[in-house]
């Protein structure tokens, strides 16, 4: 889907008030792709605002007292997730909040970052049935942040860069990977190099990097100073026009 700033921007203003959770985007009448891929892009951009009124030490011990208030009234009610809506912090990042506070009331020593990670992976892992039911259902509600999430965009990245590959292939279009490019000495390299540039709509092509993400222009200058402008200064690569590719997850 090809959308005009403009219609970028006005689909953006209509998902401001939607919580990130997958119900919520279920009863927009919109490819839900499309959807979920820009409403991820701008409630990470609110995320990452917003991020520090959300770890000062006041604030994490007002979540975690209203937590401990709430499954003690009813530990199956969604106590972690109706918090992290209420407050407008992603569910995830929330169930991580009050894992870690947890954890430092009950262990001898601060839990590590990779403890807490495969907690969260795997809540079966938390000490504390309630906790891991709590943060359970975190996980599975929340469409921008968790290590659910994480899996879903690895297999969505492999997903597309497979049908590429294929389309390449139906098309005997010669190419590189990024295996065979690292084998050649390039430690950073696009998806796929064209050993024959071709033409499209004006434009040479003759690397492709796929994302299966949207587009917008905030992610398009973040990977152009991130990734694609060390494609352009190697001399792996061709230096003359490049243009990218983006498929909408």
């Amino acid at each position: 889907m090809i959308l005009t700033k403009a219609q970028y921007k006005e689909i953006a203003q209509c998902l401001v008030s939607v919580p990130p959770t997958r119900q919520s985007l279920r009863k927009l009448n919109q490819s839900r792709a499309t959807l979920l891929s820009i409403f991820s892009q701008e409630y990470q951009k609110h995320i990452k605002r917003t991020h520090a009124k959300h770890h000062t030490s006041e604030a994490i011990e007002s979540y975690y007292q209203r937590y401990l208030n709430g499954v003690v009234k009813n530990g199956a009610a969604p106590v972690l997730l109706d918090l992290a809506n209420e407050v407008d912090y992603a569910p995830s990042l929330m169930a991580r909040l009050i894992l870690e506070r947890f954890l430092q009331e009950h262990e001898e020593t601060a839990p590590s970052k990779s403890v807490i990670n495969s907690m969260l992976r795997d809540p079966s892992q938390i000490p504390d049935g309630v906790l891991a039911n709590q943060v359970y259902q975190c996980i599975v509600n929340d469409c921008c942040y968790g290590p659910l999430v994480d899996c879903i965009k690895h297999a969505i990245g492999h997903e597309h860069e497979v049908l590429l590959r294929d389309l390449l292939l139906e098309k005997n279009l010669p190419f590189l990977g990024e295996d065979q490019l690292r084998a050649k000495g390039c430690d950073k390299t696009p998806d796929f190099i064209l050993q024959v540039p071709v033409a499209v709509e004006g434009h040479i092509i003759h690397w492709i990097e796929s994302k299966a993400s949207f587009g917008d222009e905030c992610s398009h200058h973040a990977y152009l100073h991130d990734q694609f402008w060390s494609y352009w200064n190697r001399t792996c690569f061709p230096t003359n026009i490049v243009t990218l590719c983006h498929s909408i997850a």
